[in-house]
């Protein structure tokens, strides 16, 4: 009889109960360590994400104050009406997208951007290609003209472009005077609507190229050497090596080249401004020079107009990179 009393008194214990549920179904009972499992997994993600947060909160930050809140007083500002001295009056809609698109001189503003992006994205992807395989040889002196060549991207942009501004100067130009010992100057380089947007791409070209030119050169250090000593077995050309194999291997440096200048020089400002600033009118313009003589120098002196080309501006871009990234099959690459 203890024995049974004792059994009984073992099956209806608390233990037996948490042990069997409380329906005795196996279903764990309340109370049990699985929800403060639960909790311990969530205050886990909390801290994970307050950890994220705090490294990540300076970067933030800096996006939203740089990126965010300007594009925001970008839009709103398009959508406002201003006086001549700047000062918000009120709301104007869309008339200020109305007033951009007729324009008269946009379609001449739109096709400048085309010729000057197209012109020096490809003319310095190009040179860049010969200078980054020069610069990976081994010669004496090679750092010194590693050095060298970096110069005009480290340099002021407008620095650069007042240099030019003399060198291209019609009576006292450095340009000028050796085509004229030649008898083929002098020429008006920067007042000539033949010579004036040869001359920027020319500048623009010669800025770009040093950044272009280093992204190459890290591209083709990382190619594999024996991939070139298997070539030379097999008997390959060094054209057939440099077709099949370093141009293929180098499209990562090409992708990241390409999209990078075609941002910087569809927004290049104090080359184009520069050398552009004595002509009046938008006929040596592009987009970026366009949207700051509306505001400051130009009849109109629209501000609203000025932030409306803007944002014309921005969504141009954006379109501009996606159909190139869609051109070049960059997913495709990348998997």
């Amino acid at each position: 009889m203890p024995d049974q009393q004792s059994s009984v008194v073992a099956a209806g214990s608390p233990a037996a109960t948490t042990a069997g549920g409380a329906d005795g179904a196996g279903t764990p009972a309340r109370g049990s360590g699985v929800r403060t499992r639960g909790r311990g997994g969530a205050r886990g993600d909390r801290a994970s994400l307050g950890s994220a947060l705090l490294w990540l909160g300076p970067a933030l930050l800096l996006i939203a104050g740089v990126v965010v809140y300007p594009a925001i007083e970008l839009v709103r500002a398009s959508m406002s009406k201003f006086s001549i001295t700047g000062l918000r009056l009120g709301d104007a809609g869309w008339t200020n997208y109305t007033n951009v698109l007729d324009h008269p001189l946009l379609p001449t503003v739109l096709v400048n951007t085309i010729v000057w992006v197209v012109a020096v994205v490809a003319l310095t992807i190009v040179i860049s290609l010969g200078v980054a395989q020069f610069l990976t040889k081994d010669f004496r002196g090679r750092k010194l003209v590693r050095w060298a060549i970096i110069v005009p991207w480290a340099a002021s942009l407008v620095i650069t472009a007042k240099t030019f501004v003399m060198i291209y100067d019609f009576y006292y130009g450095t340009a000028n005077l050796l085509l004229s010992k030649f008898g083929l100057g002098p020429v008006d380089f920067l007042g000539s609507d033949t010579w004036i947007m040869p001359s920027m791409i020319l500048v623009g070209v010669f800025v770009s190229i040093p950044f272009t030119a280093y992204v190459f050169v890290a591209g083709l250090n990382a190619i594999p050497s024996e991939v070139y000593e298997a070539a030379r077995v097999d008997g390959a050309s060094p054209f057939q090596v440099w077709w099949r194999i370093t141009l293929p291997l180098l499209r990562p440096a090409l992708l990241v080249a390409a999209v990078l200048n075609i941002i910087y020089v569809f927004n290049s400002f104090p080359i184009i401004y520069t050398l552009n600033d004595r002509n009046p009118g938008f006929s040596h313009d592009t987009t970026i020079t366009f949207m700051y003589k509306l505001a400051f120098k130009s009849a109109e002196k629209d501000v609203g107009m000025s932030a409306a080309a803007g944002v014309f501006n921005v969504l141009l871009i954006l379109v501009v990179v996606m159909v190139y990234l869609r051109f070049t099959r960059w997913r495709e690459e990348t998997a």
